[in-house]
């Protein structure tokens, strides 16, 4: 099942279940956290739930995303109470970096790696533990709350003082926190994990501020186990034209940590299980454009496919002045 956010023909928002080019309304839930909460209390699974509840009215998929009514597929009414953080070096990479990286990593010499070398091979060696087991923790770095989401459709805005905009293609998990406060799984969804990798270049402790850009996720909401191995392309479109584009591979069969295993990491501080909250997981990524030499300019629009997941993601750039000058702090 494939569900989508939007805003009806009358303002009023609503969810719908996707069926080719129809989105058929599910009646008496106007958001996917709101249904996944009911979901929680009566103890059914999302797609149980949409089936108790039934749908209505129909409505054109390609309208609402040409009319910009489609809305990221979880969200909260209050933005600082959405968690969205992500996990880096959990995917195999490209065949280059991967060789590189296994020929050291098979040397078992970790006096002579890299810490990004060194901690992959932490993940090779532990980041799949069986279920219910605790694996080595992988990179984890936090990107903001919901503010920081960009709807399907609407542009990112480049920050005045980036060095970068690059894309980095990938699946988020999506979740809500339940009145037990234990974390459910709603779905997953196309996840567009902005970063400025100039910036993360010049020093890798410089990641921290290099991940905290804008992002986008969506359009659809995938209810459902994932297949080990999932295909999609990522698109860098100039004019309308593409000017770089590269298939991914994603899925478990292409990680170094299973999906279980950083959804522990995440959820092992107590501080992110407040109830009702939502939490989005980037999960890594395998390809990003900046690793082939392209240089984004502003105007330039990412598109990110992923069959499976139905419509891709797109969105475009524009440049943002930052509302904080140097030596505006004033003291009290």
């Amino acid at each position: 099942m494939r569900l989508i956010q939007f805003v009806g023909p009358d303002g009023s928002r609503a969810i719908g279940v996707v069926d080719g080019n129809a989105v058929r309304e599910v009646r008496g839930v106007d958001s996917i956290r709101e249904l996944a909460l009911r979901a929680i209390a009566e103890n059914r699974s999302i797609d149980d739930q949409v089936l108790q509840l039934g749908v209505g009215a129909s409505h054109d998929y390609d309208q609402l995303l040409s009319d910009g009514k489609v809305l990221p597929p979880i969200d909260h009414p209050d933005a600082a109470h959405v968690m969205v953080a992500g996990t880096g070096l959990t995917h195999m990479g490209s065949a280059s970096s991967r060789s590189k990286m296994h020929q050291k990593a098979s040397t078992g010499d970790e006096a002579s790696m890299t810490d990004t070398e060194r901690m992959f091979k932490w993940g090779l060696d532990g980041g799949k533990p069986a279920s219910g087991t605790a694996g080595v923790q992988p990179e984890w770095f936090y990107k903001g709350d919901g503010s920081a989401i960009v709807a399907p459709g609407a542009p990112l805005d480049v920050p005045d003082f980036s060095d970068d905009v690059g894309e980095e293609p990938e699946i988020v998990g999506l979740y809500v926190v339940g009145e037990d406060s234990n974390p459910y799984r709603v779905g997953y969804a196309i996840g567009n994990e902005v970063t400025d990798h100039v910036m993360e270049k010049k020093n890798y402790l410089y990641l921290a501020h290099s991940k905290l850009r804008q992002c986008a996720f969506g359009p659809e909401l995938f209810v459902g186990q994932l297949p080990d191995n999932i295909e999609g392309t990522a698109r860098i479109l100039r004019d309308g034209k593409p000017i770089w584009e590269k298939p991914f591979p994603t899925g478990e069969a292409n990680m170094s940590h299973s999906i279980e295993n950083i959804e522990f990491h995440h959820f092992k501080y107590n501080q992110f299980l407040r109830a009702g909250d939502v939490h989005a997981i980037f999960l890594g990524t395998s390809v990003a454009s900046f690793g082939d030499g392209v240089r984004v300019e502003v105007g330039d629009t990412f598109e990110i496919d992923i069959p499976l997941f139905g419509r891709p993601l797109v969105n475009g750039t524009r440049s943002s002045s930052t509302l904080v000058k140097p030596g505006a702090v004033k003291s009290l």
